[in-house]
């Protein structure tokens, strides 16, 4: 087959209510999925057998590319031939951004394409991780469980502008997770994909910060840019910014670039 090129598409987290441990060691949550229209590269074309190379600003990120989750995700996929993935890797690894499972997601866009998905694709994803469902649709959606219960929801923030700003400070999730305090602070609020967004809240963003302290920095940062809605996203340190005009974003990104030239930033709309 020709090159196939696939956008591992930014997951952010608009609202994360975190309702309570399990005996197994995950947590009952209660999320609000979106995408944002930029993040990884993966480009595809067929092979003798599979193989992963990473490129790109964070490939150093990724220690062992056979081990990461594109690997992981073509190991899931049998097919009759092999695929030769090159991965550019543009979001920072451990920030809130499921950037690994993004790049998962990306590899089943890619097999479907091509070859179909099996019918348990979905099993087969949650194997994964909680978030890679999500992330193979790429779609705003409610997640329950522990991530991987998803109900559809409604288009009513597509095409709003965004920025993700991360201090550069790698955050892994278990940690943030484990400094929750226990607290059940209610389920979303019902509602359109706005609307649940506004109302919503993230439970990890105390625990974060308690670990991360730049994660309020950044926070505060972007609510001086006057967006409709800032919040940390996932597990941090990635916080996202919705604005009513792709200019009032792009004056935001410039100002932060000025004041924190070493903060990571992305631009992008909503899908």
């Amino acid at each position: 087959m020709k090159e196939v090129r696939e956008i591992a598409y930014a997951k952010i987290n608009l609202a994360l209510h975190i309702r309570e441990r399990r005996e197994d060691g995950y947590h009952e949550l209660e999320t609000l999925f979106a995408f944002v229209d930029a993040g990884d590269v993966l480009t595809a074309g067929t092979a003798a057998q599979d193989s992963v190379r990473v490129v790109g600003e964070f490939a150093g990120g990724l220690d062992d590319p056979f081990d990461n989750l594109v690997a992981k995700a073509l190991g899931k996929l049998p097919r009759a031939e092999g695929l030769a993935v090159t991965l550019e890797k543009n979001l920072p690894v451990a920030a809130g951004l499921g950037g690994g499972s993004a790049d998962a997601g990306s590899v089943f866009r890619i097999v479907k394409e091509r070859y179909g998905l099996p019918d348990d694709w979905h099993a087969r994803a949650t194997a994964l991780g909680a978030d890679v469902p999500a992330c193979v649709e790429s779609r705003t959606c409610i997640g329950r469980g522990t991530g991987t219960e998803l109900d559809p929801a409604d288009d009513s923030l597509a095409g709003t502008p965004v920025l993700l700003v991360n201090p550069r400070v790698p955050l892994s999730t278990a940690p943030v997770f484990k400094h929750w305090d226990g607290e059940d602070r209610g389920p979303l609020p019902e509602g359109d994909a706005c609307t649940i967004a506004l109302a919503g809240r993230n439970d990890l963003e105390t625990p974060a910060i308690s670990l991360c302290p730049q994660i309020a920095g950044v926070l505060a940062a972007l609510e001086g840019t006057s967006p409709f809605l800032a919040r940390m996203s996932g597990s941090g340190a990635t916080c996202l910014a919705l604005y009513d005009s792709t200019s009032a974003r792009d004056e935001a990104a410039r100002r932060i670039t000025e004041r924190h030239p070493g903060w990571w930033q992305m631009k992008g709309l909503l899908r």
